[in-house]
């Protein structure tokens, strides 16, 4: 099936065992500080596990790059449906590191620092309780922790507080809507700049850090000193190069209805250089302020560096010569970052929030540096390491 893109945006061994969240019965009562330990994730998209189904990206087809199937994200008991709708809750996620330590992913694609309801419940890092069984994420952590025993808390948030989504719709339309002898950037665009004044720049730091609070105060409800787990804050990764890196030119539609990358190159150096520093210096500040000392940060920036959406050292399946996600080479020869896709999904199996997220080979690289993270208690800039999969998955240093 062809996929089309315009107008506005098994060898790799699924680690099955560890991917599943699973309750360990022992003989004495899980709770704080007694039992199985556990890492819990919560945060936004870039931690649920969002576009996690997919290992690279073809337009001829959904089966090269289909690694983890339709039920990619049901994380009900069963493994039949979501417990959210749209939160898109991976198996593939990164708090599934095994190894004697079960996991819990209770964040959600979409969410920011507070609940929001409308189409789609998207609960936030707060307590919140309509009584009706929506509850916030603080929430659902103090609830969870109580009975169970949680070591390490893996945050990614404030990305949404920034608008990421209608950000990169502006960009997107901006580069199909303009001519390249008469760009028009969204860097300039009042929409975009005004999520990166001073002031804007301030309110989001204060949510954030009053977020990471309400993570503290949920695992102090639940009985736990604050010495007794961890914070571990995420940066988020750079998802597609700056404009020498790109494999598609900037004349014609090319970069985005065949790439799914539709950025202007003077746009994705700003990305890069201006809009994703801005959002990891938030995050970082937003640490410091929250004044909780049992924090730790996980950069993300370079993450993926080599592996990116329209990156000129990887590529789709048919341009790379393979043909499945189970051949050894396609770690590295297809992306790790999803296309965007801006109009219509329709008769795909595919999601437009999916746009722009980190797939499943992506998510094993973070599980294994969360991993590492967890192993050797402390944090560190996670980096590819080399090629091939370890243990089925990417190779990953934290330096």
């Amino acid at each position: 099936m062809k996929i089309h893109r315009s107008f506005s945006v098994a060898s790799a061994v699924l680690l099955t065992a560890s991917a599943l969240v699973v309750s360990t019965s022992t003989a004495r009562a899980d709770g704080p500080g007694t039992g199985t330990p556990y890492v819990v994730s919560v945060g936004d998209s870039y931690i649920s596990g969002e576009a996690g189904r997919w290992a690279g990206s073809s337009n001829n087809s959904e089966a090269p790059a289909d690694a983890l199937g339709a039920h990619a994200y049901h994380d009900n008991a069963s493994g039949t449906a979501e417990t959210i709708s749209r939160c898109h809750r991976s198996r593939s996620a990164e708090a599934y590191i095994g190894a004697g330590v079960s996991g819990l992913n209770l964040a959600c694609s979409g969410a920011s620092t507070a609940t929001t309801t409308g189409d789609n419940f998207k609960p936030g890092l707060d307590f919140y309780d309509d009584g009706n069984g929506h509850l916030g994420q603080a929430k659902l952590l103090q609830q969870f922790a109580s009975t169970h025993n949680v070591k390490l808390v893996v945050a990614s948030i404030g990305g949404n507080d920034f608008n990421f989504a209608s950000v990169v719709t502006s960009c997107v339309t901006d580069f199909l809507t303009s001519p390249t002898w008469f760009k028009d950037y969204c860097k300039d665009d009042s929409s975009v700049v005004a999520n990166f004044t001073t002031a804007n720049v301030t309110a989001v730091r204060a949510r954030i850090a009053t977020s990471f609070q309400n993570l503290r105060t949920a695992m102090r409800n639940a009985g736990y000193a604050d010495n007794a787990w961890t914070l571990q804050v995420q940066t988020y990764p750079s998802p597609i190069p700056t404009a020498s890196g790109f494999r598609y030119g900037e004349s014609g539609y090319g970069r985005q209805n065949t790439g799914g990358c539709g950025f202007w190159n003077a746009d994705a150096d700003w990305a890069n250089s201006t809009a994703l520093a801005t959002i990891n210096n938030t995050v970082r500040a937003a640490v410091g302020q929250s004044g909780l000392a049992n924090t730790r940060i996980l950069e993300l920036q370079s993450a993926f560096n080599g592996r990116r959406l329209c990156e000129s050292t990887v590529g789709l399946y048919e341009e790379v010569g393979l043909s499945s996600w189970t051949q050894p080479a396609a770690v590295d020869k297809t992306e790790w970052i999803n296309q965007i896709r801006t109009v219509t999904t329709i008769g795909s199996n595919y999601f437009i929030q999916e746009s722009l997220h980190p797939n499943y080979w992506a998510q094993l690289a973070l599980r294994s540096c969360v991993r590492q993270s967890y192993n050797l208690n402390r944090g560190g800039t996670c980096t590819i390491a080399g090629t091939g999969l370890l243990n089925g998955e990417p190779r990953m240093n934290l330096n």
